[in-house]
């Protein structure tokens, strides 16, 4: 059986090119989780937002956007589902107002390069039960 979604960090600084190209050549849908970044990536050896790169910046400015919008539109615009999470009501609200701009091909360029091949979450392999620090139940 062949699953439909694969959900895995995605994010403009962690783009995962190649398991998206696997899971598309196989039908199977990339859904984002952490498709702003979250809160602090290294980038060329230091630390630093997403929400700060100056590339993403520059394409929120030129569309009257967030930087967290360019990077949600960014993701949807690739065929991804992304899913940002957020508790406040505003954020929730700006999260979803990005259906009316698209980014042009030039601007989807310029963000792809900003793949750094790092991932921001845990390493895969530092997933687990003694590092989750508690018991997980069976589905």
């Amino acid at each position: 059986m062949v699953p439909t979604v694969n959900q895995i960090e995605v994010h403009p600084y962690f783009a995962q090119r190649q398991v998206q190209d696997f899971g598309a050549e196989h039908g199977i849908l990339t859904q984002a989780w952490s498709p702003i970044g979250g809160i602090t990536f290294y980038r060329g050896g230091s630390r630093g937002s997403t929400l700060e790169d100056p590339v993403i910046g520059g394409v929120a400015r030129a569309h009257g956007k967030t930087p967290a919008q360019v990077m949600l539109r960014w993701g949807l615009q690739h065929g991804r589902s992304v899913i940002p999470k957020s508790t406040k009501p505003s954020r929730i609200a700006e999260n979803i107002n990005v259906f009316d701009f698209e980014l042009p091909a030039g601007e989807m360029a310029a963000i792809d390069g900003l793949d750094t091949g790092r991932r921001g979450g845990p390493e895969l392999d530092a997933i687990t039960l003694e590092t989750f620090g508690r018991e997980i139940p069976e589905a």
